[in-house]
């Protein structure tokens, strides 16, 4: 699989995905500001990928700034931390990521700059390996809901492109493909960036996984036809109660696939959940930039090249619409609240006899 993200040679490189799939282009990223720059333009898009590349840009960050006294060090780091959170505001991975690590940092006794330094590449570069054994981990529990011969609708992308493992959803996928379990998918192309058809494809087709493409306004027709078994996608954050942002899109094949029957579940790791936000409206929506829908990814122009848009990347969907939440501690069930409240406050790992 192709991976989003690379620590090599003291740089950062990520693969352009604004670029994929007709090109392949490795970017070298040596400053805070470009690491900003690759997750705003969606160079680097996916909730756990951008919180890897934040934490990478994060140290770069601080090695550039050659600051010698460790209290200015903290004052900076605070500065680089609200910069790069700032980048994507609904993928609550982003934020912890940094987070995660400041806190880790604060914690040393004593420490001088170099060491500061060193411990924040190391929070980094483990970061990165915690999330791919957590996709592991959900590939893994989400076989228990993947029958044979199962046809999988699922939206925008959420594979090795979007995590520092071999995804999410994507993940649980692939997994079941390399079981012999003869599966078929069938991405929605996620308009206005296309992350389904340009991304998803590329990487199930790399994968050998028998694909269909579809647009976004035919899942309905495809379930009414019977030609989908279930609905898998990936979540940008998970509230208190189990509401699920993710890529604009998502909540329609939810509402889809509880009138038809079918069973839509989620794939994320528990980073993902924000136990401190207690339902779906408080869940800060990125809108993106008009040009996305008036061109045809930022080229052609389809429409009036004035007329007003309006572009939210992502929406939420309700926990009563979530058949389940796959993690890589097990599969949650409604009622959500009440399983993550026991992880969140007890600090209890859940067993997945548990949550079953």
């Amino acid at each position: 699989m192709v991976k989003a993200v690379l620590w090599e040679e003291d740089s950062l490189k990520l693969i352009d995905q604004t670029l994929l799939p007709t090109r392949e282009v490795w970017l070298t990223l040596q400053s805070a500001e470009a690491a900003f720059e690759a997750i705003k333009s969606l160079r680097v898009r996916g909730a756990p990928a951008i919180g890897i590349t934040a934490a990478y840009g994060l140290y770069l960050g601080m090695r550039n700034s050659k600051v010698e006294d460790v209290a200015r060090f903290f004052e900076v780091l605070d500065q680089q931390v609200d910069y790069l959170a700032s980048a994507r505001p609904t993928a609550v991975n982003l934020s912890w990521a940094l987070r995660e690590i400041r806190s880790k940092l604060r914690t040393l006794p004593n420490p001088t700059v170099p060491q500061l330094l060193a411990v924040l590449l190391e929070e980094a570069v483990a970061l990165h390996e915690d999330d791919r054994r957590r996709c592991e981990a959900m590939a893994d529990h989400g076989q228990s809901l993947i029958p044979q011969n199962a046809r999988i609708l699922t939206v925008c992308n959420t594979g090795a492109l979007a995590t520092g493992g071999i995804g999410t959803a994507f993940g649980v996928i692939y997994r079941a493909h390399t079981l012999g379990k003869q599966i078929e998918v069938f991405p929605t192309e996620t308009r206005p960036v296309l992350q389904g058809a340009r991304l998803t494809v590329y990487e199930l087709t790399r994968a050998g996984i028998p694909t269909t493409l579809i647009c976004d306004n035919m899942a309905a027709a495809l379930m009414q036809k019977k030609g989908a078994d279930l609905v898998i996608a990936g979540a940008d954050r998970i509230t208190a109660d189990g509401s699920v942002a993710n890529k604009i899109g998502t909540y329609s094949l939810a509402v889809l696939a509880r009138h038809h029957g079918i069973p839509f579940y989620v794939a994320a790791p528990f980073s993902t959940i924000d136990a401190g936000l207690p339902g779906g409206s408080d869940i800060p929506i990125e809108n993106r930039p008009a040009d996305e829908i008036r061109r045809v990814f930022n080229q052609t122009l389809i429409t009036l090249p004035d007329v007003p848009c309006w572009n939210p990347a992502f929406d939420v969907t309700p926990p009563e619409l979530v058949d389940g939440i796959i993690t890589e501690r097990g599969i949650l069930r409604p009622p959500y609240r009440e399983q993550i409240s026991h992880f969140i406050t007890e600090n209890n790992p859940i067993k997945s006899e548990e949550l079953r």
